[in-house]
């Protein structure tokens, strides 16, 4: 029991950090004059992805490579099958596809790299060089074409991430207690799930890289889950989809970088056999919905949901063999 109030209190911790980091970062912005449209795309996109970031890189740090990499590739699973889905079955998502289809593409990109760096069973640093040097080649091509008129539609759902967060005051001290307070709980919180989902993995018998891709995932992917989900009642299609997507590119070129770069990370075999092949089919799914249509119904997000349990079952049938 002491495990699980410890995975609980780890992934509320996560959550209040997230939370708190992304709207002190978004005043910033505005004390600054950043604009939204960059806001969007870096601040909230990527900013709900800070707690898999501090959760892999402690991981990382820790010597558990299996949890560091399970936590992104399961929560980029979770994003799609279970967020998406669950937001669908809210409420169905009318998108935009022109605005959606080159990050969508961009994520099977990065799938694609990342599952040819790791053919030899591990990212090495020179691996994760590579992908930080793709993260900021796509902040760069991403930030310039959506200046352009002619990209006014993935420029425009950048900029209405940004409004889907109220952002602390724009003074000095709002902004610093925010960004210190959320780094704080951000890390504290990490350790408290870690020290918790290990336990629990001992106990029960389990890898570290089930408990990764699943219970670690889940609980890193809530800000993903909130921002989304709001953005699905407010009717705010793309932002939610959009959110999904931007936190997929930060959570395998950004966060697998930095990670790899703190240590060498060896995969798991069930990982290379099995779940990054599910994460490339699920990228793969999505861009397919943006393609043949303009609205992500509930069937489709009833058929997502579906696949997430089928995916979860069939990770213990795995262990079970």
């Amino acid at each position: 029991m002491l495990n699980v109030a410890l995975v609980v209190a780890g992934i509320l911790l996560l959550t209040l950090g997230g939370e708190v980091l992304i709207r002190g970062a978004l005043g910033a912005a505005r004390r600054f004059g950043v604009s939204p449209l960059l806001s969007g795309l870096v601040i909230v996109g990527f900013g709900t992805s800070a707690p898999e970031l501090v959760v892999s890189v402690n991981a990382a740090l820790g010597g558990q490579p299996d949890i560091a990499i399970g936590n992104v590739v399961g929560s980029n699973i979770g994003n799609v099958l279970l967020i998406l889905g669950l937001c669908a079955v809210i409420m169905p998502l009318s998108v935009q596809p022109l605005a959606l289809r080159r990050d969508a593409t961009t994520v099977i990109g990065a799938s694609v790299l990342f599952m040819l760096l790791v053919m030899g069973g591990e990212l090495n640093r020179i691996g994760a060089l590579v992908l930080l040097a793709s993260l900021a080649a796509y902040l760069a091509w991403a930030y310039r074409t959506e200046r352009a008129p002619a990209s006014s539609a993935p420029g425009a759902m950048h900029a209405a991430e940004a409004d889907e967060v109220q952002p602390v005051p724009p003074r000095a001290g709002w902004i610093l207690g925010a960004l210190g307070g959320g780094l704080v709980l951000l890390i504290a919180g990490s350790q408290v799930l870690l020290h918790g989902a290990v336990g629990i993995a001992e106990s029960l018998g389990l890898s570290k890289a089930v408990i990764g891709l699943t219970l670690v995932a889940v609980g890193t992917s809530l800000p993903e889950l909130t921002v989304s989900v709001i953005a699905a009642l407010r009717r705010h299609a793309d932002v939610a989809v959009g959110n999904i997507l931007g936190s997929n590119i930060f959570n395998l070129l950004g966060i697998l970088g930095v990670a790899g770069l703190m240590a060498p990370l060896p995969l798991d075999e069930r990982i290379l056999g099995f779940d990054q092949w599910v994460m490339l089919a699920t990228a793969v799914l999505l861009l397919a919905f943006l393609y043949t249509g303009r609205r992500l119904s509930r069937t489709e997000g009833a058929v997502l949901l579906g696949a997430y349990a089928a995916y979860l079952l069939a990770s213990f049938a795995l262990i079970a063999n």
